[in-house]
């Protein structure tokens, strides 16, 4: 283990040399200048965070909360009375009025409803003034990588707070948190880093949460109370792995199915997702970092998922196999989430010199056939995912920028430097939160790289996929998290 956390320096900082940037290594943050020098910055620690935050909502609750319509109630989502215990959003919030938000639920998954980064719900701004929009607010955050989940004009996330991880609600228009449910436990990693990696899950009025460490929870999205709880790798009897739990909860049906990773037929898991008492379990996979996704492909209904050394294809009602698909890379990390890009073809693309495919599937008599349609290496999407439009795929080979033909693998063009960022799609248009922190507009056409704009947001290293519901903007990293009105 120590020699490869040393080779993933050596490599960290060959890269760093060779392509300008920033490199992050076990609390530092190491800067290649225009002439070559190197800077070393120490990032804050879990406490420092954690101490920001605290001394940010306490400002907030000194304030009373901005005057707003009478709320409206969305399906599954109880209006609670306001509580005087709610922060609102002092100095680093709103420039101008808060804007009114939806009631609907949208974007209650990771990367989106069908879990594709693809943003569909309505027209949003694609030009953007000099400097960027101006945020609705910005402020500091808990540590970790997970995104937002939003519903009834609340965004949902889970971060670390000193010795706790934290599922938190809050007001999407204003920035004011709304709820905090804490709990003991802190994930550490001298490499990846401090905190939660699982970006929670909305479904029905509950919110459910899972920490780097397995402790699952379902929480009332209205009150912030736990509903029930369990910590799935304990029940599972699984060893965590080394980056930590992080893939998402996906609900099927009444079930909410999570990844332990366990032996003995317990490496997906489902529970009743009203009472929290084990549905069913299957596999015997080691567990990966990407999340398991509900799709339609050849015709079938099921759950394709990564594990550690494999893409497969299960029952949504008991997790049995249909399908297999060897995929083993350098140190069995599967972080990417695969994208159906036909009625019977997937893509998937992984780092660490492993590259992209794509994979047809057939099935006759309820048996299931795959074929590799084509293999490239021009498309390496590390703990990022691509994104498909109109047969073009984009996403980072690395933390390059690439369009590839979806129908050949044919590399149409490569460009823009962005880091370990994240990539969705919308309007046409590509919105890349780079690892830096910076917000970047480039258009998705196969012609060429065009970049439209690009600006800085957030402050510290970005891992952390962008979020969109009713138009809002919203984007957070390990130190803080800001909104933006892309209404048109």
């Amino acid at each position: 283990m120590f020699k490869k956390i040393i080779r993933a320096i050596g490599i960290g900082l060959a890269a760093l040399i060779v392509t300008g940037g920033v490199l992050y290594v076990s609390g530092f943050r190491i800067v290649l200048d225009g002439g070559g020098g190197l800077h070393v910055a120490r990032e804050k620690s879990a406490e420092q965070r954690a101490e920001a935050v605290a001394r940010h909502r306490e400002a907030q609750r000194a304030v009373a909360p901005p005057a707003s319509p009478a709320p409206q109630s969305a399906p599954g989502i109880e209006t609670p009375a306001p509580s005087t215990s709610a922060p609102s959003t002092p100095a680093l919030s709103t420039p101008h009025s808060a804007p009114s938000t939806s009631v609907t639920a949208y974007w209650t998954d990771f990367r989106g409803p069908a879990r594709d980064g693809h943003y569909r719900e309505r027209p949003v701004l694609t030009s953007w003034p000099g400097g960027g929009p101006k945020p609705l607010w910005k402020q500091p955050v808990g540590g970790g990588y997970a995104s937002f989940v939003v519903a009834g004009g609340r965004a949902f996330t889970i971060e670390q707070r000193g010795p706790d991880e934290a599922a938190t609600a809050y007001d999407v228009a204003t920035g004011r948190e709304v709820w905090a449910n804490t709990w003991t436990a802190a994930f550490k990693e001298i490499m990846g880093g401090d905190g939660p990696r699982a970006t929670p899950t909305w479904h029905d009025g509950r919110v459910f949460a899972l920490g780097g460490a397995g402790e699952l929870r379902a929480i009332d999205a209205a009150s912030g109370r736990t509903v029930w709880r369990t910590n799935i790798l304990i029940d599972a009897g699984a060893s965590n792995l080394q980056w930590g739990m992080s893939a998402a909860p996906l609900i099927v049906g009444n079930t909410v199915v999570v990844l332990p990773g366990g032996h003995s037929g317990q490496s997906v898991v489902a529970y009743d997702a009203a009472t929290g008492k084990r549905a069913w379990a299957a596999l015997d996979d080691q567990a990966s970092y990407s999340s398991p996704m509900l799709v339609t492909v050849a015709g079938v209904r099921q759950i394709v998922l990564f594990t550690a050394t494999r893409l497969v294809g299960i029952t949504p009602e008991r997790g049995e196999l249909l399908w297999e698909f060897p995929w083993k890379t350098e140190y069995e990390v599967n972080a990417s989430q695969p994208v159906v890009i036909g009625a019977d073809r997937l893509f998937v693309s992984t780092g660490y010199g492993t590259g992209a495919a794509t994979l047809e599937l057939s099935q006759a008599g309820g048996r299931f056939a795959v074929r590799e349609v084509w293999r490239s290496n021009r498309m390496k999407n590390q703990f990022t995912s691509s994104v498909l439009h109109d047969g073009f795929l984009y996403g980072l080979d690395e933390s390059i920028l690439a369009c590839l033909d979806a129908a050949t693998g044919e590399l149409k063009w490569k460009g823009g430097r962005y880091g370990y960022g994240q990539v969705m799609l919308t309007d046409g248009h590509l919105i890349v939160l780079t690892e830096s922190g910076e917000l970047a507009l480039v258009r998705a056409t196969p012609t060429k790289h065009e970049e439209l704009a690009r600006f800085p947001v957030l402050d510290g290293k970005t891992w952390n996929h962008p979020a969109m519901s009713d138009g809002y903007l919203l984007v957070r990293n390990i130190n803080e998290m800001a909104a933006f009105d892309l209404r048109k």
